[in-house]
């Protein structure tokens, strides 16, 4: 008999290409949890007993600073992994993660799974690459705010969003508030420059849902300064 999670399990980067047999124990591992919109998974400091995927709904990756300014790293849905660097790197989560909306996730305990990475090196190769992805996310992020205005981290994030759901019919994966705060500036900023991009007739706007209309007009604005 299939192991609970096993068909969803395998149809993540995480897991992708594993056995059967492998994807079910793997499951035996999993500990299903539910939050909220808004409840907390976990916060900065804590201790990281393991890391999660989530099932359905979305989560969202932040950091604090000293004056409470949030800076979104990283929204979340189905299929997606957080807190893997928990596994290797310090004892501690070096950010926080709440549930967006209605969320359930996968937990799998830091211990447990260590000893199944040591006995399965495919298991190995896929947490590399995925850590190998997450790094790479994070360079573009500091680029990002390091180094461009406003228009073009929009534009550089509407971009990736037309790579990642594979067509110029995008649905944005958190607020608008949510957004600017993943961007690095402010909510009336954000939508100031939606409509900027809207008149300019880059995009088209309804809500959460964008169509975008000249790609290449899009990424001259994603690559300027």
């Amino acid at each position: 008999m299939t192991a609970p999670h096993t068909p969803f399990l395998g149809s993540t980067l995480l897991f992708a290409g594993l056995s059967e047999a492998d994807l079910a124990e793997l499951a035996r591992l999993a500990v299903p949890k539910s939050y909220s919109a808004g409840s907390p998974i976990f916060a900065e400091g804590e201790e990281g007993r393991g890391f999660y995927v989530v099932e359905s709904g979305a989560v969202k990756v932040f950091k604090l600073s000293a004056s409470g300014r949030e800076q979104v790293i990283h929204h979340l849905g189905p299929g997606e992994a957080f807190a893997e660097v928990a596994l290797f790197a310090g004892r501690t989560y070096p950010a926080s993660a709440t549930a967006l909306t209605p969320a359930r996730c996968l937990f799998f305990p830091k211990e447990a799974f260590l000893a199944a990475i040591a006995a399965k090196p495919a298991l190995a190769l896929n947490m590399i690459t995925t850590l190998a992805l997450r790094l790479r996310g994070f360079a573009q992020l500091v680029e990002t705010l390091t180094l461009k205005d406003a228009a073009s981290r929009l534009a550089a994030y509407l971009l990736g969003l037309c790579r990642e759901q594979g067509g110029r019919q995008l649905s944005l994966p958190a607020t608008k508030g949510e957004l600017a705060a993943q961007l690095g500036i402010a909510q009336e900023t954000l939508s100031r420059t939606l409509r900027r991009l809207k008149d300019d007739g880059l995009i088209q706007v309804s809500g959460r849902r964008i169509t975008i209309l000249e790609p290449a007009r899009l990424e001259e604005v994603a690559e300027s300064a």
